[in-house]
């Protein structure tokens, strides 16, 4: 315990140098300003109250931000969680949503004290860029259908099915073609503001649409709905007896596996990437998970969204120069007096400009960039990367990322397993047979192809003694082949093998191996 606070107290020691404090008061005003539209908007498309969204917001500053981990990544609501926590407050209740944040909270605070969080940094790049592919779409379909102010189908299928129904109501309704207008017009002052000077741009670009679009709305009188209030500590409901009850079952068991393995690879690959952006103290993954399990902890008392390490406002913390956890401890507090001051601030917000904010989030979840490379150079990752997208947007994000997982073993399993099967022809006709490499199971076609293929009149010798690996499957598989291969008046088949690796044949191939010591001894 006290070097897990000694460690977390290391992290503040640059403030006693001239300027740090002013330059992370600095940034931990940015990080507000990108944070507060996301929270909101991450909340909004979860199906739950707005206030949530900035209650997770206020713990992954003020809670997390003074744990040890990663000194400069910022947590909150992630639009990579709002599929997993809609589809789990539609299918359970708004009031158990605290009690699967709290058990994935408790679950990550075990795997970080289990030294299991470099673990996470084995899963493949392919099924992580699949499932915030994944995400990204599922959030981009029902995103459209908010942005037009109707209500989005629960499953991929029928979100993409209702599109053609929701582009002619679009059309056709004035209603529909104002909202939809106000999020278009949101997510062009999203693409268009990295292209303005530095001077305007140093307003976050969320913040800046959210806001013209507020301004757009109220100043022409516009008719679109606008985020639900109920306040800070009406929208607050911690779990009760009857939800913690309910975790027992094996249908939230599967929510809080997804919740966990989800919040936890996207927070530690998010402290990758944001080690790589400054030259300060590198992130020490175990306690970064320990970290990330208090705030979902503590999340899940106040039937709060689950966090995440967020890379969008840890790289506006970094780029606006943040040296110490201050800064996120900061934006926090922020958000903390925003909520308790400035609670009807929401209520005049669009659901159509939080929607356009969540449109284009979902579109930068999808590596297009990458993409194409990729298939280029590995087409089986490429393979592992769509796989998992579309089996996230058809089933479900548990179901897709376990898909995902199973394909990258099976994927690595297979390109390790690689042997060469070598036939060489002796003078007199006898035939040695070298395999090399690692013989399992999965190349078994491929070598009884060969085998197969051998005259069964002529002596045979099959050389195992250089194969890397020989496992049991193709062990077995060979030695059956060896007894039975040869016509019945032509000598058997004989194995050399490691004795360690392989154990010596019945028959006639057995015969040999003592015949075999006795020489080598002699020599």
């Amino acid at each position: 315990m006290s070097s897990f606070l000694s460690s977390s107290l290391a992290h503040f020691r640059p403030l006693r140098e001239p300027g740090v404090l002013r330059q992370d008061i600095l940034a931990s005003l940015v990080v507000f300003l990108v944070a507060l539209p996301l929270c909101v908007g991450v909340a909004v498309a979860s199906g739950v109250p707005a206030e949530l969204g900035l209650v997770t917001g206020i713990v992954g500053g003020l809670v997390v931000g003074f744990l040890p981990g990663s000194a400069l990544q910022v947590s909150g609501p992630a639009a990579g969680l709002t599929v997993l926590v809609f589809e789990a407050v539609q299918e359970f209740g708004l009031g158990m949503l605290g009690a699967i944040v709290l058990l994935t909270g408790a679950l990550q605070i075990t795997l970080g004290l289990l030294r299991c969080g470099r673990w996470f940094r084995a899963i493949s790049v392919s099924v992580v860029q699949g499932m915030l592919a994944g995400i990204g779409l599922v959030l981009i379909l029902g995103q459209l259908y908010t942005m037009a102010g109707a209500k989005q189908p629960r499953s991929g299928i029928d979100k993409i099915a209702g599109l053609p129904g929701l582009f002619a109501d679009i059309a056709s309704d004035s209603a529909s073609l104002t909202a939809a207008a106000v999020g278009l017009g949101t997510i062009a002052v999203l693409v268009l503001w990295p292209k303005l000077p530095a001077a305007v741009r140093v307003v976050p670009a969320p913040l800046a649409a959210v806001a013209l679009a507020t301004a757009v709305v109220a100043g022409f009188g516009l008719d679109v709905a606008n985020v639900s209030v109920r306040g800070l500590v009406d929208a607050v409901q911690p779990p009760g007896l009857g939800d913690l009850a309910e975790l027992g079952s094996v249908a939230v068991l599967g929510t809080v596996l997804a919740f966990t393995l989800i919040a936890s690879a996207e927070s530690l690959f998010s402290a990758a990437a944001v080690d790589r952006m400054h030259d300060g103290p590198r992130t020490h993954y175990d306690k970064e998970l320990v970290a990330q399990g208090v705030g979902n902890t503590v999340c899940g008392v106040l039937g709060a969204l689950p966090m995440t390490a967020v890379i969008v406002r840890s790289s506006a913390n970094v780029a606006a120069g943040a040296r110490t956890p201050l800064s996120r401890i900061l934006h926090g507090a922020w958000l903390l007096l925003f909520a308790v001051l400035l609670p009807t601030a929401l209520g005049i917000i669009p659901l159509a400009a939080l929607a356009g904010v969540l449109v284009h989030a979902g579109c930068k979840l999808i590596p297009v960039k990458e993409i194409v490379p990729l298939a280029r150079a590995h087409r089986g990752e490429a393979f592992v990367l769509a796989a998992t997208a579309i089996a996230i947007l058809v089933t479900n994000m548990f179901e897709g990322v376990v898909l995902g997982l199973i394909l990258a073993v099976v994927k690595s399993a297979w390109e390790t397993s690689h042997v060469h099967v070598d036939v060489r022809e002796l003078p007199g006709g006898r035939q040695i047979v070298t395999l090399t490499g690692n013989a399992t199971f999965l190349r078994l076609p491929r070598i009884l192809e060969t085998l197969e293929a051998l005259p069964k009149d002529r002596p045979i010798e099959l050389d195992l003694t250089v194969v890397r690996h020989l496992d049991h499957a193709c062990r077995t598989t060979l030695e059956n082949w060896a007894l039975r291969h040869n016509d019945s008046g032509t000598e058997a088949v004989r194995m050399r093998t490691l004795p360690v690796a392989v154990a010596p044949a019945a028959g006639p191939a057995a015969a040999e191996e003592p015949e075999r010591a006795e020489a080598q001894a002699r020599s």
